[in-house]
């Protein structure tokens, strides 16, 4: 029998993934192959990444890609299109939403990175005590650059109102991402220096923070699909919930 933490996880995703696919069928080829691509983009990061890093390994999941859940690419691929569909809605420059995509990405890992260890949804082979609960600083790095190197990918090209970025921006984004995400991974393990990779991190996500801030963004200039409430929503309160009931976030940190 499955873990239920684990089954559970999945058909959440699973879900999201339907209400996502249901706002793209209704609203074009364009946004369908971002959904697609992101499935992709989402599967072949994780794959190349615990192949170039060597950092980490994923529990049995029911459908697998190998070494990776699918539903891990299918939820990279929910998260980036839900945080686009808001950024799009927002006053700020278009070649900044990227920046805010990354940053609500990052507001979901950080209640979901350290449950979903402890749930052995993944290992990061430090323990539990190390950094941030158990999660390697560098982790929330990784998941800023994942999203907005694929939503600067496809917004390069999806301005175009032509064929180009209809059929091009999604693997344009596909690219990118895969480049960017390896490119990104990179220069924070093997360039940065043990010592300081913290305050490069740091510096890093609060800049990000401050440039978005500094534009005085305002948001639901248009009406905003419920799928970018959904997506994060359904994260965070399955992390809450799953979390209280197994009693992994009522244990110190100290018994770890």
């Amino acid at each position: 029998m499955p873990n239920i933490y684990f089954f559970l996880f999945e058909l959440i995703v699973y879900i999201l993934f339907a209400l996502c696919f249901h706002h793209a069928f209704k609203h074009g080829i364009s946004n369908l192959l971002k959904l697609a691509f992101g499935i992709l983009f989402g599967v072949m990061l994780e794959l190349a990444t615990i192949r170039q890093l060597n950092a980490y390994e994923y529990g049995r999941f029911l459908l697998m890609v190998l070494d990776v859940p699918l539903c891990i690419g299918v939820a990279w691929s929910c998260i980036i299109y839900a945080s686009m569909e808001f950024s799009d809605a927002s006053s700020l420059p278009y070649f900044l939403r990227p920046v805010l995509d990354g940053l609500l990405a990052l507001n979901i890992d950080l209640a979901l990175d350290a449950v979903a260890i402890r749930f052995g949804f993944w290992d990061w082979g430090q323990g539990l005590r190390t950094q941030y609960f158990g999660v390697p600083f560098a982790n929330f790095w990784a998941w800023f650059w994942v999203v907005f190197s694929f939503s600067l990918g496809y917004r390069v090209l999806a301005r175009n109102t032509n064929w180009v970025g209809l059929w091009l921006s999604a693997p344009f984004a596909f690219l990118v991402g895969l480049a960017g995400v390896l490119g990104t991974n990179a220069v924070i393990v093997f360039v940065v220096p043990t010592s300081i990779r913290p305050i490069v991190i740091f510096i890093t996500l609060v800049a990000a923070t401050l440039l978005v801030l500094s534009k005085r963004p305002k948001f639901y200039l248009r009406p905003v699909h419920p799928i970018a409430f959904w997506v994060p929503f359904l994260f965070h309160i399955y992390i809450l919930i799953a979390g209280m009931i197994s009693g992994v976030i009522l244990i110190p940190l100290y018994f770890l």
